[in-house]
């Protein structure tokens, strides 16, 4: 068994400095100079402003040392200099204007030397922004091709969140400089903060003790969760994760629209962190005293808009794996972090306890999750005579297990995640950015390429409008997608958020539909309509022997949502 090592072995710095916590109330510039500390700096450099006083206080009695320059350039030289010298990023303080405009040269040095630094600019009130204030200047425009990075800081609360991610980033990859521009009022204002956790910097991948310390830190958990995402995955790789999950006894949720990335049915698979997410689920991951992520960012869809795990206190071990080193801490800082992509960690990982008997720590854990997962894909009844989640369930039970399921955005895609079973790798096509009219186009692409396996692409009739005029491409090209059409006549994710905030009250949402079936005979493809449930099944034994681009229109009851409740239910409850 391999023994932790300080985070100081990760890449990161001193982090011996008491942590402060949420009652402790700190004005910004204290709070800065306390994640300073925290991160083992021991001299700044800086020509004093105005714009940053509450920063000079935060330094007085600090211990920092501050080495007051005479010109900004010449501090953003020294700073420079110490990051070069030292290999952690050199700290210089200027002023808004002049004093940023003076330490650009100094900035130019660190980028063309890969030099981590960090300089911290003094910006105007944010409320007199856009004005033309005296001194004001745009720093991401500013400095967008001098830095690694630049950010402005809006509020005080997460001046931790940047900073740590500052020396993340400078010092990730090629090392270069970062520019952090601090508003006057953010900076004078209270707040209260915890200073940043986790490690700054990153273990690489050829580093034969990386994920022996994850494996490590797992074996101590007593309810992990390991979260899966992002690119660089594989069909082998999928086969690793199954391997993995098999002899640690880990759950495993798949990141949002990753749901193919372990056989569902699985189980060790618990269920995808989506929009619409299993409540039991999301009760999981704040429950979880370990996150395991390997190639997912993480990001707010997954965590319910950073609700479920909080950034400024996770209470959790977190180990993440993303190919990107500037991506691991970015949010959440990591307990260990590896730079290496989904297959390469869990590849790695996998070997790690290839040899070993399996777990039998997590055994109740991960059964409980099992068991509400699968209680999640119990159909819930909605309303009307054709029913989407039964829908879903026939496609689940009834496609080849290498049919693949395209999806762009709306209110009906909620079903496609929530009652499809994925079977595996590559059988899932959909947006993470949320794009609508992405369905067709990839349905038409994945025909394409191919040929002999079942396509199929779950729309809605605002989604598939965007590009159904590709209609004519896959009729020219061959491609023979099965396109599913729920047609309830609106916007629905839109009209949806608008019941909930303006009830009643419909404006811009309601849409005039084409006859989507008459429509793809046109175009010379194979249309049919079904308004009852039973008409479904046998339509798409039909659309599947046409031999070419088929278009199913499911007419819906106008008021279903993905809440499962009518539009008239939401309103009266609003």
């Amino acid at each position: 068994m391999h023994r932790h090592k300080p985070l100081e072995a990760f890449g990161g710095l001193n982090q011996s400095v008491a942590k402060h916590g949420r009652d402790e109330m700190r004005h910004g510039g204290q709070i800065l100079v306390d994640q300073l500390t925290k991160l083992g700096v021991r001299r700044v450099f800086s020509v004093p402003g105005e714009s940053f006083l509450a920063a000079l206080d935060g330094l007085y009695e600090s211990g920092v040392q501050n080495v007051v320059c005479r010109h900004e350039g010449g501090a953003a030289m020294m700073a420079e200099a110490y990051g070069k010298m030292t290999g952690t990023p050199g700290v210089c303080f200027v002023t808004r204007g002049p004093g940023a405009c003076n330490a650009s040269a100094g900035i130019h040095v660190a980028m063309q030397d890969s030099t981590p630094m960090v300089l911290f600019v003094g910006q105007i009130d944010t409320r007199h922004r856009d004005r033309e204030t005296f001194q004001e200047v745009d720093y991401r425009a500013m400095f967008g091709g001098l830095a690694k990075w630049v950010a402005e800081v809006d509020q005080t609360e997460r001046l931790p969140e940047y900073i740590a991610r500052a020396f993340r980033v400078a010092m990730a990859g090629r090392p270069g400089p970062v520019v952090l521009a601090l508003p006057e009022n953010m900076l004078s204002a209270d707040a209260e903060t915890d200073d940043f956790s986790g490690a700054t910097g990153t273990l690489d991948v050829s580093d034969p003790a990386a994920f022996g310390i994850m494996v490590d830190y797992l074996r101590q958990a007593e309810k992990p969760l390991m979260v899966v995402g992002g690119p660089h995955w594989s069909r082998k790789s999928a086969g690793f994760l199954e391997r993995f999950a098999e002899v640690t006894g880990v759950p495993v949720a798949a990141g949002f629209r990753r749901q193919d990335y372990m056989d569902n049915r699985h189980p060790n698979y618990v269920g995808d962190l989506n929009v619409g997410v299993n409540p039991a689920l999301a009760v999981r991951v704040r429950a979880a005293d370990c996150l395991l992520l390997v190639g997912t960012r993480f990001g707010d869809i997954e965590t319910q808009g950073y609700t479920l795990v909080d950034p400024a206190r996770p209470g959790k071990t977190i180990l993440h794996c993303h190919a990107d080193a500037g991506e691991i801490g970015r949010v959440y800082g990591a307990t260990v972090g590896v730079e290496a992509t989904g297959r390469a960690a869990i590849y790695a990982l996998a070997k790690q306890v290839a040899e070993d008997a399996p777990w039998d720590r997590f055994g109740a854990w991960t059964a409980a999750a099992r068991t509400e997962y699968e209680a999640w894909l119990t159909p819930q009844e909605s309303p009307g005579d054709v029913k989407q989640e039964d829908i879903v369930r026939w496609l689940s039970d009834a496609l080849p297990e290498d049919a693949i399921l395209t999806n762009g955005a709306g209110n009906y895609a909620a079903w496609l995640h929530r009652y499809f079973v994925y079977k595996g790798y590559g059988t899932q096509l959909a947006p993470t950015s949320g794009s609508m009219g992405y369905g067709f186009p990839a349905a038409v692409s994945a025909s394409l390429e191919y040929p002999e396996r079942t396509i199929v692409c779950f729309a809605g009739d605002g989604c598939f409008q965007m590009t159904l005029n590709e209609m004519s491409t896959a009729v020219q090209h061959g491609a023979k997608p099965i396109v599913i059409v729920m047609n309830n006549g609106r916007y629905g994710t839109i009209r949806m958020h608008q019941e909930k905030s303006y009830p009643g009250r419909v404006a811009g949402t309601e849409l005039a539909n084409p006859d989507y079936a008459a429509l793809a005979r046109a175009y010379g493809g194979h249309g049919e309509r079904v308004t009852t449930q039973s008409e479904f099944a046998p339509a798409f034994e039909r659309a599947r022997a046409s031999g070419t681009v088929a278009v199913i229109e499911v007419v819906l009851d106008r008021d279903v949502l993905a809440t499962g409740v009518s539009l008239s239910e939401l309103s009266a409850k609003t």
